[in-house]
């Protein structure tokens, strides 16, 4: 989460709305630990990482419903037969990531 303060609070001093995305739990093999941050900008800016760019865009799309609505996402990213081809961890392991608008 330090790595992405200094970004979070220039934004919101220049005005801009954030939301934060948070690991809040990992299984087996997963790409960045329990509290590994991303933060997004109202304007699409971002900084920090929950997946090494694994489901980054996914996050993205949420992040921008979370700023529109105010409301709270918990996503869950992971890998099966079934998900092959669609956004999901390569590496075989599975994560959640909590999604919410900073006040």
């Amino acid at each position: 989460m330090k790595e992405i303060l200094d970004d979070v609070e220039r934004w919101r001093e220049e005005g801009e709305q954030v939301v934060v995305a948070t690991v809040v739990a990992t299984r087996r093999s997963a790409p960045r630990p329990v509290g590994a941050s991303l933060a997004i900008s109202e304007s699409g800016k971002m900084c920090g990482s929950v997946s090494g760019g694994c489901v980054e865009s996914d996050v993205f799309e949420n992040a921008m419903e979370v700023l529109a609505t105010g409301e709270p996402k918990l996503l869950h990213y992971g890998i099966t037969d079934d998900l092959a081809w669609s956004v999901g961890l390569p590496c075989g392991g599975e994560i959640d990531v909590f999604v919410e608008k900073v006040d």
